[in-house]
């Protein structure tokens, strides 16, 4: 193990998985559960909620999805990003995956799988809808999961930091361009000033509001208040995510119920090119001899995704009953087998990774090599 990776694993703050984290996939069986029965027993409710809306905003999911971002973005420091200097490689190789593979990877393999194999078999009124949430969600990297991620395969914190500070600065100006690239690529309509308001309600907004309360928490009772609002809004932040999707599969379940493979179908793609980035992006970095405390968090940011601002513009761009918000929803679904996975597969391949002649001691790619 390099000397960076020593220090960083001396040097990581905790970040254990809770009970929430840890089984969110059996919670999103549970809600898609409670989804399909709420919605057969009492779809009144249901029906009410999808008509609050305005300007194409539904009023009742735009309240739970900032609930689920703002913790996640308070968590985030963005004058972090001075330290990308310390790690520009692996920063250039994660953002070169996030932002210049992985949306057109996602639209290659929807483009194969979901208008081509898999087309028979789906819909064939949802299959544009499908895409389109497979591209939304992979045109979002992930924000506050990948804090766990790193922590489980030892990643260097102040790397991790920085990196999800820049994606999320970068966000803001890229999101609604590559996703209105792709969408148009795929003969899909692209409503841009519903997207342009998605980005300014579930990215510009929470950045601004997350960061001044940040500070206000830091300026009043330093580390020690932030750690405690955090931990008192965490189950809220849980508690909005589970309700949206029950609200989904509410609207969801008639679909589901008919064609019970809908979700195994889109879920390969997903699987696809979540392995095929962070493969990407773990290769890249040893080539370029960065530290193995750097490349794991690299593949990993690389290959994950904020589904939670994937969930809200599908919704908002094509509505809960909408294959794109279900297709985003089945991206949530495996995020944590697929994720830890990944996690895996870099902690099992650290001897490997460090076998290469050179393994920077930095990841400044200007300090000295430690061979290994």
């Amino acid at each position: 193990m390099s000397k960076q990776c020593e220090a960083a694993v001396k040097t990581a703050a905790s970040a254990e998985m809770g009970l929430f984290e840890r089984y969110l996939t059996v919670w999103v069986f549970l809600c898609i559960i409670a989804g399909i029965a709420l919605g057969h027993l009492v779809p009144e409710p249901f029906q009410l909620i999808g008509q609050l809306q305005v300007a194409q905003v539904n009023l009742p999911v735009a309240i739970l999805i900032w609930l689920m971002i703002v913790p996640m973005l308070l968590k985030i420091d963005f004058a972090a990003m001075h330290h990308v200097k310390e790690h520009w490689k692996g920063v250039g190789v994660t953002l070169f995956v996030n932002w210049a593979v992985k949306p057109f990877s996602m639209a290659l393999l929807g483009w194969i799988f979901i208008r081509g194999i898999f087309s028979p078999y789906l819909p064939a009124e949802q299959i544009d809808s499908y895409l389109a949430g497979l591209i939304i969600l992979a045109a979002a990297p992930c924000t506050a999961m990948v804090f766990v991620w790193s922590h489980l395969s030892d990643g260097e914190p102040h790397f991790t930091l920085t990196q999800v500070a820049l994606n999320d600065t970068i966000m803001i100006f890229a999101f609604a361009p590559i996703v209105g690239l792709l969408l148009g690529l795929s003969a899909i309509s692209v409503p841009w000033a519903t997207l342009f308001l998605t980005v300014v309600l579930y990215i510009v907004i929470p950045v601004l509001f997350a960061q001044w309360w940040r500070r206000r928490l830091l300026a009043v009772g330093g580390e020690s208040r932030l750690k405690q609002v955090l931990g008192r809004m965490h189950p809220i932040s849980l508690g909005a995510l589970l309700v949206t999707l029950v609200l989904l599969f509410g609207f969801q379940g008639e679909q589901i119920l008919s064609q019970p493979l809908i979700i195994l179908m889109l879920a390969v793609p997903i699987l696809i090119q979540v392995y095929f980035n962070s493969g990407l992006a773990y290769l890249l970095n040893r080539s370029l001899g960065v530290a193995h405390c750097v490349a794991a968090p690299s593949a990993l940011i690389g290959a994950s995704n904020f589904f939670e601002l994937a969930v809200a513009t599908a919704i908002v761009l094509f509505g809960f009953d909408s294959g794109a918000a279900l297709a985003t929803v089945v991206g949530v679904l495996v995020e944590v087998p697929v994720m830890l996975s990944v996690v895996n597969i870099t902690n099992k391949t650290r001897g490997w990774y460090e076998s290469s002649a050179k393994i920077s001691a930095s990841s400044k790619g200007n300090g000295p090599a430690v061979d290994n």
